[in-house]
């Protein structure tokens, strides 16, 4: 029996109904996100205080601590799924720039300097599920469109690109960036 792309179709969005991945391209994107935050988490969790609030030198004078950036990572999840949503949506991100980026990080680093592990880590494991279950329910279609992305000079870009990007990439940098920093 051969399957049509209308069959396909039907198939994710009766997987989507029923709480299975919608492809399994979206499952594996979801696992490997879910993947580094755990990684990210139990690294950080062996941190002493002191590490912490280490500055972790990121191009500025003044780096971020290691407890801004878990926090960093964390907050950011909503938004960047929100980005490949919109991108899957062939919705194109045009207000997004590393301007914007860059004046959010430092908002950010001033409202969370004093961020405890405990909270921290809790938020990068529960956006990090709650982003892997939205990626979960992306269709191949919803992946393979896209979309013009300001991020990127405004190329047209893939929502499975942001996803890897952003969502999934952003852990392992800053995790190589934090180790780096501590020598660990």
């Amino acid at each position: 029996m051969r399957t049509t792309t209308k069959d396909a179709r039907a198939s994710q969005a009766f997987s989507k109904i029923n709480g299975a991945p919608a492809s399994r391209r979206a499952a594996a994107l979801a696992d490997r996100i879910e993947e580094c935050a755990e990684l990210l988490a139990a690294f950080a969790e062996g941190l002493s205080e002191a590490e912490w609030r280490t500055p972790v030198p990121e191009g500025r004078k003044d780096g971020r601590s290691v407890g801004v950036i878990v926090h960093h990572v964390a907050s950011v999840y909503p938004v960047e799924i929100n980005l490949a949503q919109s991108v899957a949506a062939a919705k194109p991100v045009t207000d997004i720039t590393w301007d914007v980026v860059a004046e959010l990080n430092a908002e950010h680093t001033e409202e969370h300097e004093e961020i405890s592990k405990a909270a921290a880590l809790e938020l990068l494991l529960w956006n990090s599920r709650a982003a892997a279950s939205a990626v979960r329910g992306f269709t191949d279609e919803e992946l393979d469109q896209a979309a013009p992305f300001s991020l990127n000079s405004d190329a047209p870009v893939t929502a499975q690109f942001v996803i890897e990007d952003h969502a999934l990439r952003h852990s392992w940098h800053h995790l190589a960036r934090i180790r780096k920093a501590l020598r660990r």
